[in-house]
């Protein structure tokens, strides 16, 4: 559903969070943040699980698509030099942490959004570093791993509407506006973004998908 730009800046009295979405920010980011680290918490059990036996087979291996056993051996599962869901553990609980606290009516000072807004961004563009590397490197998909990339998406983009809109962020005023117009329409943005990860999903894979009809 559209919203209006009067609607997504209306104020509350009952959240921490003033500026635009002050009641869709913070059930975001503790209802994203919480499936984000279910997923990354199994993922870290199944890891476990294929370290201890290198011939288990993950859950989340169910065909030659959809095998996180595929990705799971490989360098990129574990970039840093551990299990990268161990990053997603430690960040979807700092998520949680803040979507908690304003919902309780907690408000925060520009260096802590400006913290949040540093690790989204992080978070985004090692999603989609691993979006690209499943599909066109690697050739697999994990289906725990594309939980976290359907959550890190609208968190990042929410909290990147916030901060630019309430000036945490230092943008050029033509900038600002403009992205006060986009929020205005936020929903429309950020399902063409995820119809654009869908459709690279569908192109990639289609000779198997093709098989399945």
């Amino acid at each position: 559903m559209l919203h209006s730009p009067s609607d997504v800046a209306a104020p509350s009295a009952h959240a921490g969070v003033q500026g635009p979405f002050p009641r869709l920010l913070p059930r975001l980011l503790l209802i994203s943040g919480a499936i984000g680290l279910l997923a990354a918490f199994v993922l870290t059990i199944e890891k476990i699980a294929l370290l201890k036996d290198p011939a288990y087979v993950p859950s989340c291996s169910i065909n030659p698509v959809l095998s996180c056993g595929s990705i799971m051996r490989t360098p990129q599962a574990e970039l840093f030099g551990f299990p990268n869901p161990l990053l997603g553990i430690a960040g979807f609980a700092v998520v949680i942490t803040i979507g908690a606290a304003l919902l309780a009516g907690a408000r925060f000072d520009r260096w802590l959004w400006l913290g949040l807004q540093t690790g989204v961004t992080a978070g985004a563009v090692f999603v989609h570093w691993l979006i690209f590397q499943s599909l066109y490197v690697i050739g697999a998909l994990c289906p725990y791993c594309m939980i976290v990339w359907a959550v890190t998406v609208p968190i990042f983009w929410y909290v990147t509407l916030h901060n630019a809109i309430q000036r945490n962020l230092p943008l050029p005023a033509g900038v600002r506006r403009a992205v006060q117009g986009i929020s205005g329409y936020h929903t429309v943005a950020l399902t063409i973004w995820f119809l654009g990860i869908v459709s690279l999903i569908g192109v990639r894979f289609w000779s198997y998908w093709s098989t399945l009809i």
